[in-house]
């Protein structure tokens, strides 16, 4: 079906628009042959509306014979074809309302005449078919080039898709394997403790699948998942990791790509905690200021270890969660001070669940 036919709103404008045609043919019919007002209105509008649905008919052509490279003097020539037999319809059926017209109603010319006035329909029609084939390929240029659009972007969304997936499949293998070492040797010192990091591994992990598997989640779920996840480091170094956290309870409603803090942390631990005999404390801090969410995640560093090149895979990972997230106000910001590490994550403040209460 002609995309014109397809929509009524279309159609009427499209009538409209043969009716004003109908009327300049009128006069124009006027100027070549004398004849009173009404006599050409009754001719020429009638004509006008026919030989618009005949160059409909322009569409079918362009479809078959496209313009593509090497075949613009082939599709030329068929429309010059298509013009000619249209043009001959609209002439053939002229004659026979104008006979009609001058047998039957009394109105309008003598044979001269009608001859007259089928020769400059014939005439005026090659040319507007032609521009209805110029118009019907510049419409086929346009749904090309809409749905080129179109799968270009279902391709963006694909890909980000399957990087969103990859990022969130991505999971530290140090962190699973000093998990399950530490559970080895727990296993004939502390059976208690082993059983207890069995049950939070497997708690964390499932934890995290559920939560990889959505788009986007508030907050306080994540910090859930963090907790759960510093508990099970929590076994592996006892007292050497401590942990505070300051949550407004306005940003844990917060949206926040999944999986986006336990990176950051667990690069607080590998590089703040985990070579230093003393241990520390890792801060975790979030709040709300107007359209914005601040988090922050602080952990000590060591004053006389010299400073690392590059940020390291954690936050390159959380920069690219970022990126995917498609929060363009979504900032990463990176400092080394004299005694602590600071990130401070900012993002839209996009309203998810209620929020929980304040975590002090």
């Amino acid at each position: 079906m002609h995309p014109l036919l397809a929509r009524p709103s279309r159609l009427l404008l499209y009538i409209v628009f043969w009716l004003v045609v109908g009327l300049v043919m009128a006069a124009g019919l006027r100027f070549f042959q004398p004849r009173p007002w009404f006599d050409a209105i009754v001719f020429a509008v009638p004509m006008a509306v026919f030989y618009g649905f005949v160059c409909l008919s322009a569409w079918w052509v362009c479809r078959a014979q496209p313009l593509t490279s090497g075949h613009g003097l082939r599709a030329a020539v068929m429309q010059l074809g298509g013009a000619s037999q249209a043009s001959a319809v609209w002439v053939a059926a002229a004659t026979l309302w104008e006979v009609f017209l001058s047998a039957r109603l009394g109105i309008g010319l003598d044979r001269a005449g009608i001859l007259r006035d089928v020769a400059v329909l014939f005439v005026l029609g090659i040319p507007a078919f032609l521009i209805s084939a110029v118009a019907h390929y510049l419409f086929l240029a346009f749904q090309a080039s809409h749905a080129a659009e179109r799968r270009a972007l279902e391709a963006q969304v694909s890909a980000r898709e399957a990087e969103l997936r990859a990022l969130r499949a991505q999971l530290n293998p140090h962190f699973l394997f000093n998990s399950l070492n530490s559970i080895n040797a727990l296993v004939g010192t502390d059976p208690e403790g082993a059983r207890r990091m069995c049950a939070g591994l497997g708690d964390f992990l499932r934890r995290t699948l559920a939560l990889g598997s959505r788009d986007a989640v508030t907050l306080g779920e994540e910090l859930e998942l963090v907790e759960r996840y510093l508990g099970i480091e929590q076994v592996r170094f006892g007292d050497r990791l401590r942990v505070e956290q300051a949550v407004d309870a306005a940003a844990s409603g917060c949206q926040v790509p999944p999986l986006l803090l336990q990176p950051l942390v667990e690069n607080a631990i590998k590089h703040g905690i985990q070579d230093r005999i003393d241990g520390g404390t890792i801060r975790i801090e979030a709040r709300r200021e107007g359209t914005l969410l601040r988090v922050v995640v602080e952990n000590p560093v060591d004053g006389d270890a010299p400073s690392r090149r590059g940020e390291g895979v954690g936050l390159e990972n959380v920069r690219r969660r970022l990126d995917v997230f498609g929060a363009r106000d979504a900032q990463l910001a990176a400092s080394r001070g004299a005694e602590r590490f600071r990130v401070t994550l900012t993002l839209p403040a996009l309203a998810g669940e209620p929020a929980a209460a304040n975590r002090v």
